[in-house]
């Protein structure tokens, strides 16, 4: 063992999936449901029970995310509904929490065709909002006219029902910028004087319509592609601070007093300290990095001055190395696996000096913080 320590931590799949399924919740980051129950059969070596439970967890976590995606579909339809002035009938967004994924799976079965009809009825209502306003008005194009020599134009409601058709098929959410594009290529109509000049604006409606649908799948994308970022960035700091609580516990319940305040950690700052009452001049710094790396060393808070100052430095290293060794332990049983990388064997090397004052912070307020934990 040694006071100089780094080591690779990877957590259980249950605690992965429960953390996910937490924030998605909008709970707070602690275990619970079939997740503790997997956790508690990896410690046990139950593995029949922990694979029954992990698949559970596994389904639950599946099951909520398809909620979210249809919650976000239903926000996003009333959101274009709004903008171009459409009634349209959705179902409420589901609150997801205390239901089983039979109940969210069937809910998103029946919640599909009827999103699928309100997108399709969003079309149909811009599609006649632009036709409407190019045929409102009189259109010369459009009548016959006896004083001229060209082949008549192609009848009005032949023109309407085709453009409307073709409109159809343009996204309700394309840009502003977009649906004008296309209105502009429509309202060409309102000049046309033959069949052959209204084939030739409704293909231009066609191919505007197709950039169009081409350019708002690809922002649909970029959405999707930005939320999968933040989702995996907040995954990532839960999983982080899941693992720096884990290791306050540990610490906590074995006597010691973690410094820094894990409650105002950041991702930039990961860094606390450990002490003890009998350490006065000895403490421990421990930095968590992604949730993936732990590293810790031992310091003084005064340089050493003599050889029993050195004799007890190599005592609070082996002290160290020992409760380094049953928080592991207890990490495990918090499924955090932790596999030791690096390590320097107490009394390899003279103890460094901390570059600052220790800060400190009452055992009252630990004791608080241990009452909560087990309430």
């Amino acid at each position: 063992m040694s006071s100089g320590i780094e080591a690779d931590v990877v957590l259980d799949a249950a605690v992965v999936l429960s953390l996910g399924m937490n924030r998605v919740l909008g709970r707070g980051a602690g275990l619970a449901g079939r997740g503790a129950e997997a956790l508690a059969a990896l410690a046990e070596g139950r593995a029949e029970a922990r694979a029954a439970a992990l698949a559970e967890v596994e389904t639950q976590e599946r099951a909520l995310r398809e909620v979210v995606e249809r919650n976000a579909r239903i926000a996003a339809l009333a959101e274009t509904g709004a903008k171009i002035g459409a009634e349209v009938a959705l179902p409420e967004r589901l609150q997801p929490a205390e239901r089983s994924a039979e109940e969210l799976t069937a809910w998103c079965a029946a919640t599909d065709p009827v999103l699928d009809e309100a997108e399709r009825h969003l079309s149909e209502h811009l599609a006649a909002q632009v036709t409407t306003q190019i045929f409102t008005a009189p259109a010369e194009g459009l009548r016959a006219d006896a004083r001229r020599s060209a082949p008549p134009p192609p009848p009005e409601d032949d023109v309407r029902a085709n453009l409307e058709r073709i409109m159809t098929r343009l996204l309700p959410d394309v840009a502003e910028s977009e649906r004008r594009a296309v209105a502009e290529a429509a309202g060409l109509l309102a000049g046309i004087g033959t069949a052959e000049e209204a084939e030739g604006v409704l293909q231009e409606v066609r191919l505007r319509i197709q950039a169009a649908n081409r350019r708002t799948e690809e922002r649909r994308e970029e959405e999707r592609r930005r939320a999968a970022e933040r989702d995996a960035a907040e995954q990532a700091e839960a999983e982080r601070r899941y693992v720096l609580d884990s290791i306050t516990t540990a610490f906590e319940d074995m006597g010691y007093e973690v410094q820094a305040g894990f409650e105002t950690l950041t991702a930039e700052d990961g860094t606390v300290t450990l002490t003890k009452g009998g350490w006065p001049d000895h403490s421990v710094r421990m930095r968590v990095d992604d949730a993936a790396h732990v590293r810790a060393s031992m310091v003084r808070e005064r340089p050493a001055e003599s050889e029993d100052d050195r004799r007890v430095d190599v005592e609070r290293e082996r002290e160290w190395c020992e409760a380094f060794e049953a928080a592991r332990g207890r990490l495990a049983d918090a499924g955090i696996r932790s596999d030791v990388a690096w390590r320097l064997e107490p009394g390899v090397r003279e103890l460094p000096v901390s570059a600052g004052p220790g800060q400190t912070r009452g055992r009252a307020g630990q004791r608080e913080r241990h009452r909560e934990r087990h309430k």
